[in-house]
């Protein structure tokens, strides 16, 4: 887990880490929903990635009847989202989100390219996955959730 100090935002303890989100997590409702500590740091790409639609094992979700996001390496290929800025007291909950002790995603630290520094974040991929298109409600979802600025804050990048 890549920790950065603390800093006035914070609200229970003074570590946080920072959390790459690509899918339904990038709507700040549904992240904030479990992980109240949540702030958006900025937008960034995970170069050599590409984002796929699935099923962990083949079964589909009771909540999203369909494929879910997750992200396989994939040369030359890259994936936009948003990193999070977390308290370490919403960590446990978002490894819950993301079924991590039933073994549908594993935790990883992965770089990503922002307009600034290249950041260690925190993010998830989907383990035995089994590709499925997804949902109508997942991809309303998705749809919803790229930030208004996102257009204006990829300018820049190289």
């Amino acid at each position: 887990i890549f920790l950065v100090a603390g800093s006035s935002d914070n609200m229970e303890n003074n570590h946080t880490f920072l959390y790459f989100a690509y899918g339904s997590n990038l709507l700040k409702e549904r992240l904030q929903l479990k992980n109240p500590s949540a702030k958006v740091h900025c937008v960034a790409r995970l170069k050599d990635y590409k984002l796929v639609f699935g099923n962990h094992k083949g079964l589909a979700s009771d909540r999203w009847h369909g494929g879910v996001a997750t992200i396989e390496h994939s040369p030359g290929d890259e994936v936009w989202g948003v990193v999070w800025r977390m308290n370490m007291s919403d960590l446990e909950s978002l490894d819950s989100q993301e079924n991590v002790t039933l073994g549908a995603y594993s935790p990883v630290e992965l770089s990503v390219k922002t307009k600034g520094p290249e950041l260690n974040c925190r993010t998830y991929i989907m383990n035995s996955c089994v590709y499925a298109p997804p949902s109508p409600q997942y991809l309303q979802v998705r749809l919803l959730s790229p930030p208004p600025c996102l257009s204006v804050m990829v300018e820049g990048f190289d």
